[in-house]
């Protein structure tokens, strides 16, 4: 559906895009999770067909130039920044980006009032953009992206300064989009949006992607360890069947009936406990997230970078 190889993309002495090659199947959520100035709106510009790479090649739907007049009919582009005429109505800009997309007619009447409702700003329609909140406009900006229907829409960071139930409304959207089938390359910095939201995660820095792969693919692969604690049931010397069933694991650390131990794969490890017939009266798990992945990978964290 979407292909990206060796992509790079230079401004002067910096370096945007640094080789960048990866592929998005059809119906998926491709995200790519990184800091600002990782390379991901350059990125989402060249997909758009708003910048053209120095070199390498990309295609959506087999189709290599984003310009053409085939995929941008198949193509929503929602931008980082809020891309509206703050003097219309809501009614008049996404009457506006309609006819920009070739609609007319009943077609565009009801493509317009399905969008007013999927941003929730029916109420609003007549209401000039310069009065809504940021949060209002970011619904607007998404609503007029899939006026056409798109199939393939990218996502630049579409939460960034908005209230929570407007994020939220936008979470609904994009899920209510994977449903219908259609395939989303979304970008952002949050990475409880991209454990949320994705199928499948880059991680990117300096124009270049670290990692890949699914959320759990990648916390086991680079998250490092789960730490566990648990208290024990009963009073007998557990120690031996413990470290049998947790194969020697060197970080196991028993003391007052507390057990405390460091793993990769916590809940095999649960499991072989439980097996074992090793009572625990209670549980707490410190797990790994894609913060930790980008921490192990970059030696910074996502927030901080």
């Amino acid at each position: 559906m979407i292909s990206v190889q060796n992509v790079y993309k230079q401004y002067g002495r910096t370096v945007a895009l640094d080789g960048l090659s990866f592929e998005v199947e059809k119906g998926t959520t491709f995200g790519l999770l990184g800091p600002n100035g990782a390379g991901k709106t350059t990125l989402i510009g060249c997909l758009g067909g708003l910048l053209v790479p120095d070199r390498g090649t990309l295609s959506i739907q087999g189709r290599s130039d984003p310009s053409q007049i085939e995929v941008r009919r198949c193509l929503g582009v929602v931008p980082q920044f809020i891309a509206l005429y703050e003097e219309l109505t809501a009614l008049q800009n996404l009457r506006l980006f309609a006819r920009l997309h070739g609609l007319g007619g009943k077609a565009l009447v009801q493509r317009v009032e399905a969008c007013l409702e999927i941003a929730l700003l029916t109420e609003r329609a007549k209401d000039r953009v310069s009065e809504f909140s940021g949060g209002m406009k970011r619904r607007l900006n998404l609503a007029c992206s899939l006026l056409h229907d798109p199939m393939v829409l990218l996502l630049d960071e579409p939460t960034v300064g908005v209230d929570p139930q407007s994020r939220n409304l936008i979470f609904e959207s994009i899920e209510r989009m994977k449903q219908e089938g259609k395939t989303l390359i979304y970008t952002t910095h949050y990475m409880e949006e991209a454990q949320r939201l994705c199928d499948h995660v880059a991680i990117m820095d300096a124009g270049k992607i670290l990692a890949d792969g699914t959320v759990p693919e990648l916390i086991e692969q680079h998250g490092g360890s789960a730490r566990i604690e648990a208290r024990l049931h009963g009073d007998e010397d557990l120690i031996g069947p413990i470290s049998r069933c947790l194969e020697n694991n060197p970080t196991i650390h028993i003391e007052d009936r507390l057990l405390g131990f460091e793993t990769r794969r916590p809940m095999a490890d649960l499991t072989a406990l439980y097996q074992a017939g090793i009572q625990l009266d209670s549980l707490t798990m410190e797990s790994t997230n894609l913060e930790d992945v980008f921490l192990n990978l970059t030696g910074k964290k996502l927030r901080d970078s």
